[in-house]
């Protein structure tokens, strides 16, 4: 959810979650919150080609292992389609896709780099996009649709367990479909497997594909876990609380730092605090925040999606890639900003 118009200041208080709440100025939530370090960005793509409006929203990464500085990202312009962009920030290809939301990847090997898409171009059925992002020309493939079920499609996190590739879509109202794609026929095809719920408006999600965990955050609410097995519970364990101090609400995207074989953290968006809070993944316990403030390339607010993913990816990026998308960035329009993994690490003293 995107809180603030254009016309609005940084500072500026932004639109209440209900009709008629009072509004509580950013100052104010920034106080109320706990603590958080800074880093600044090393880098940023171009901004979308939506101008004056909501538009930029979720990130993907596609690691080039060969080349890792060669990497691409994909983001999502919410009112138009599909960016692809090098680590230089620049602009490599864009996709007409119309209402796309979230965006995942997932490499399947002869089947290529599927990248898939939340379509919300039809509000009251939910559809996933399939696209194939072609590495060595970083131009993407409309594949198709699948559909994802009733109601808005929100969220996407996707889950590849051995040749079979799962989509969790997280609908606006809360419902979260697992979705069994069939890759192998021309046209891409699917069938929901399991649904669940949470109670308010969600969209953010991640799969730790090491453990079988899915991460849900539900806006106003907080972040759940799930077991992400087809014949798994659908009852969520909540993990955190949206209280106004770790996580200041919307909670919105989330992505996972992988380390080792289950180690790492869940790391989630407070988006009313302009902040990110990480969560260990052994025990779920708290760890720390901190936010993007300005430097070479200009701070991060409001964010919506979150990337992250740990390892080589050349000299500009040591630790992994992290990325953030940037609710504000004017006098331009949105875009994504790229930080450093290590430099996460040393501001939060992580071991």
């Amino acid at each position: 959810m995107w809180r603030r118009s254009f016309a609005a200041l940084p500072l500026l208080a932004v639109a209440a979650c209900a009709a008629g709440e009072k509004e509580i100025p950013i100052e104010q939530r920034i106080a109320n919150a706990l603590p958080a370090v800074t880093v600044q960005a090393r880098g940023e793509t171009a901004p979308v080609g939506t101008s004056n409006a909501d538009a930029a929203d979720d990130p993907a990464i596609w690691r080039n292992a060969a080349d890792p500085a060669a990497s691409l990202i994909v983001g999502t312009d919410k009112k138009a389609g599909l960016y692809v962009y090098g680590l230089d920030g620049k602009v490599r290809d864009f996709l007409d896709a119309g209402r796309v939301n979230n965006v995942d990847l997932r490499d399947m090997g002869t089947a290529g780099v599927i990248v898939v898409a939340s379509d919300r171009n039809d509000p009251a059925n939910a559809k996933l996009a399939l696209f194939r992002l072609d590495p060595a020309s970083a131009k993407l493939t409309a594949l198709g649709t699948v559909a994802g079920g009733s109601g808005e499609a929100y969220g996407v996190c996707l889950a590849k367990a051995g040749g079979r590739l799962d989509a969790f879509i997280v609908i606006k109202d809360g419902t979260i479909n697992q979705v069994a794609f069939d890759l192998a026929s021309t046209k891409p095809a699917g069938r929901i497997v399991r649904t669940m719920k949470l109670g308010t408006q969600s969209e953010g999600c991640v799969v730790d594909e090491r453990t079988g965990r899915l991460y849900v955050a539900e806006e106003d609410v907080g972040l759940w876990r799930f077991d992400a097995a087809e014949a798994g519970s659908t009852t969520p364990i909540r993990i955190a609380a949206a209280d106004g101090k770790q996580i200041v609400a919307d909670a919105e995207g989330l992505a996972i730092a992988a380390e080792g074989a289950d180690g790492g953290y869940l790391i989630a968006s407070s988006q009313g605090d302009n902040a990110y809070v990480l969560y260990r993944l052994s025990d779920d316990s708290f760890v720390g925040r901190f936010r993007i403030a300005p430097g070479a390339v200009g701070s991060a607010e409001e964010t919506d999606g979150i990337e992250v993913l740990t390892g080589d990816f050349g000299p500009g990026f040591p630790g992994g890639l992290f990325i953030a998308q940037d609710g504000m960035n004017e006098p331009n329009a949105q875009n994504f900003k790229l930080v450093a993994w290590d430099d996460v690490r040393k501001a939060l003293n992580l071991p």
